[in-house]
């Protein structure tokens, strides 16, 4: 048996019973599909629904001319408020998760090293700042906050198993911090984008307000890098 299984108990590699393993192969070799087809089939019926092109959802609508063409600008407009929405989506479940880990850390305890109570309900209130930021941006814009766009609800889905690791009752709070560490690239890179696009329409003072919340977004981004790379190292030495 390897030290690692020695040290956990963890029986899940298959090299702790080779002849179990060997069993497992053989059976998996000698098994009978349970349908006809294979990787291609599949790839070819996943083919046939995207060349359907149904979209997710509808961007608000656009305003068209009379020679039935979009205006730039409005096509402009429906982008920023589709990234706006997805923010808007994004920072909602950011306080979520802040929530979920101060809850996972009043649990644990607060151990060191790793973030405090206060440190983590620091970032979940800037997280909902953040969120109110953007819900009257929307709304100041002529836009509707409440409204999910296509691309807030692809944040929606892939922020799902974020969430689910952060609720998880077995994660430690390493393997938590390891998931916000994605939150928050994720988060980063979505601000610097938004901020590009207020440029390129000409809100200046938005500009502004979206680049003070990317600064609180690179902090936050450093304490989780910080926490979890001593979380870890701390644990490698233990």
């Amino acid at each position: 048996m390897s030290t690692a299984a020695k040290m956990t108990g963890n029986r899940t590699g298959m090299q702790t019973s080779p002849e179990l393993a060997e069993e497992l192969i053989e059976g998996a070799t000698n098994a009978t599909p349970s349908s006809q087809g294979d990787a291609q089939d599949i790839a070819d019926y996943r083919g046939e629904y995207i060349a359907e092109g149904f979209p997710i959802g509808s961007l608000p609508t656009v305003p068209v001319s009379e020679e039935g063409e979009a205006d730039e600008d409005e096509l402009g407009m429906a982008v920023f408020l589709d990234k706006l929405s997805e923010r808007l989506a994004y920072e909602r479940t950011g306080t979520r998760l802040y929530e979920a880990l101060l809850n996972k850390c009043e649990t644990l305890g607060e151990t060191t090293p790793g973030p405090t109570l206060e440190e983590i309900e620091h970032i979940g209130r800037e997280e909902m700042e953040h969120f109110l930021l953007l819900n009257e941006t929307i709304a100041e814009l002529g836009g509707d906050p409440t409204l999910q766009s296509p691309s807030a609800d692809v944040a929606g889905v892939t922020s799902l198993g974020i969430m689910q690791v952060l609720t998880d009752p077995r994660s430690s709070m390493a393997h938590c911090l390891q998931a916000m560490l994605t939150a928050e690239l994720t988060d980063n890179d979505g601000w610097q984008l938004l901020i590009k696009l207020a440029e390129n329409l000409g809100y200046n003072e938005l500009t502004t307000q979206f680049e003070t919340a990317l600064e609180h977004e690179e902090e936050h981004l450093q304490n989780v890098r910080t926490w979890l790379s001593e979380c870890v190292l701390d644990s490698a030495e233990a």
